[in-house]
């Protein structure tokens, strides 16, 4: 099953404290990130003129703005990733697979992207709606993000002309997608676990069954354009977090084993990848089966 809710601190003080750092932090994030999504706004001059400047610019919001984030919950609150598994080469272009359990799995996969170099040019597959979300939706429109609407016939022209866009210009590129579709919860799972036994799969225990067409499409897409396939499981140690707690300090190590999977070595059809994907999502429910029961990732994985 899904591991738990991280539970908050039992010391009143510790959750006061808690709260004491989260409200003025998130004040000046919010504040700062508006104000960079108005330059944003007016970076959209410079864009008939001169493409690269455009997307320089933006990406120099986006590793500033995620930087303060990974900075301040690092100094603030000792935030860390603990690490296992391959260790990817530096600003290299690639497609980031990941289970999806809270929002901090974003946040705690930005720290991972700064290491890299590739914090600024994290290009995340999210939903539709997203963009239009103040301050977050916002900046991540200019960044040449991939939004989904779940309807394949509307979405397959808008995430090939994306790619198309990537390539033609040589854009720098993690892109990041979550395959699961949504984050996993008991309700989720057993409707997961339903579906597999209709498809003949295993069931799972601690992931999702996921999505494979937009895999596909960017394994397809950005075959020439990104060098790996990055196949990311994200697990806690006491609890799940959410976004609240991990910025009020109560979430301070997420654990991330990473296989690195060269694009030229992945099957060629649309159903081989698929299968592929699948084969992935079966292993992180092995290896996160392991996490919980011994406290890290298996050595040899």
């Amino acid at each position: 099953m899904p591991l738990p809710p991280l539970p908050d601190p039992a010391s009143r003080s510790a959750r006061l404290a808690g709260l004491g750092k989260a409200i003025p932090a998130t004040a000046i994030l919010f504040s700062t990130l508006l104000g960079l999504n108005l330059l944003q706004t007016l970076s959209l001059l410079v864009k008939p003129f001169s493409g690269r400047v455009f997307r320089a610019f933006n990406r120099w919001a986006a590793n500033s703005w995620w930087g303060l984030c990974v900075i301040g919950a690092r100094s603030m609150h000792g935030v860390r990733v603990e690490l296992s598994g391959d260790d990817v080469p530096m600003r290299e272009n690639a497609i980031v697979v990941a289970n999806h359990q809270q929002m901090p799995d974003i946040t705690f996969m930005m720290d991972w992207a700064r290491q890299k170099d590739r914090l600024g040019d994290m290009k995340w597959m999210v939903k539709d709606i997203i963009k239009w979300v103040p301050g977050i939706g916002w900046g991540m429109a200019f960044l040449d993000c991939v939004f989904v609407k779940r309807d394949w016939a509307a979405d397959r022209a808008s995430i090939e002309r994306t790619f198309s866009r990537l390539i033609r210009n040589d854009v720098p590129m993690w892109l990041l997608s979550f395959p699961e579709g949504t984050r996993v919860s008991p309700a989720k799972l057993a409707g997961s676990r339903e579906y597999a036994a209709t498809e003949g799969l295993a069931p799972p225990e601690h992931v999702l069954v996921p999505r494979t067409k937009g895999f596909v499409a960017s394994v397809v897409g950005l075959r020439r354009h990104a060098r790996a396939v990055y196949d990311v499981t994200i697990a806690y140690e006491r609890g799940v977090p959410t976004l609240w707690q991990y910025v009020k300090g109560f979430a301070r190590v997420a654990h991330l084993h990473v296989r690195r999977f060269p694009t030229a070595d992945l099957p060629e059809g649309d159903e081989e990848l698929a299968r592929w994907l699948l084969a992935r999502f079966q292993e992180k429910d092995r290896l996160l089966d392991h996490f919980y029961r011994h406290g890290s990732f298996p050595a040899t994985a």
